[in-house]
């Protein structure tokens, strides 16, 4: 019991955030950041009932406050919370913190076989709330992929921003993984035989040819067309060396797909 009188909460608000199930991708933001309110600069603009919703997140709300306006308050408090903590995980103390999930691969695994499951980092593709979900990004094939769970798939994007997982590989140059050969940094790796997984994909890609039969063409230079490259930014700022790999990628993509539209042209 608390000096005025009042019950101790049993249950902290940030720890049974984190220990409800979905949250498994978020941190523990330290208190001392949230307190301090120079971090929280301009989150009362886009928060409602900005005050309340703080002092949810820091037990401090009186637990007088009305039932209905509770329930909008938790959603409030979980969104500020996310905003929170999309500026603490590009902090040195973040980072360390989001590190340590990383080794320990909480994010999930690379699902290509050549990246030989990779540990993945989370990112979103804006910084502006309730516009797109949580992606998950491989620093080998520098892809993104969607989290396989549709409680993480909910995850508002937000709640990482665009930044973290290419500030982590610039704070810590040691684990940008390579392009070829095993997964390093001690990471808890599966044994896979590499080879058995490709025969099997090849199989299962003939497979699917054949069941396909004769339908309409497709074109592959039309497909290779509309995907689109997913580009790496710190700060709103694209990754000079990235940059440039992508530069000379697309360079060797669009001779690529000129020769098959030659093929295509040809073969009609």
């Amino acid at each position: 019991m608390r000096d005025d009188g009042k019950m101790e909460p049993t249950v902290v608000w940030i720890s049974w955030f984190l220990s409800s199930k979905g949250n498994e991708y978020f941190c523990e933001v330290e208190e001392d950041y949230i307190l301090d309110r120079f971090n929280l600069t301009g989150l009362n603009t886009e928060v409602q009932h900005y005050a309340q919703a703080l002092d949810m997140i820091t037990d401090n709300l009186d637990e007088e406050i009305q039932d209905d306006l509770r329930g909008n308050l938790d959603l409030q408090a979980r969104l500020l919370y996310g905003l929170i903590h999309a500026r603490w995980i590009v902090t040195a103390r973040g980072l360390a913190k989001m590190l340590e999930k990383y080794k320990r691969a909480d994010f999930g695994r690379c699902p290509r076989v050549l990246c030989q499951s990779q540990p993945l980092l989370p990112v979103g593709l804006t910084d502006v709330p309730y516009e797109k979900s949580v992606k998950l990004y491989c620093g080998r094939c520098e892809d993104i992929y969607s989290p396989k769970s549709s409680r993480h798939g909910s995850i508002d994007g937000a709640y990482f921003g665009t930044s973290f997982p290419h500030l982590l590989f610039l704070v810590y140059p040691n684990l940008i993984p390579p392009k070829s050969g095993p997964v390093e940094l001690g990471l808890p790796g599966r044994s896979t035989d590499i080879e058995g997984s490709r025969r099997s994909r090849r199989i299962r890609e003939e497979q699917e040819a054949q069941a396909e039969g004769v339908g309409e063409a497709v074109s592959t230079a039309a497909v290779a067309l509309k995907a689109d490259r997913y580009r790496p930014r710190i700060f709103g700022f694209q990754v000079n060396e990235i940059a440039k790999l992508q530069r000379w990628q697309e360079a060797v993509r669009d001779k690529q797909i000129s020769r098959l539209e030659e093929l295509e042209a040809n073969a009609a």
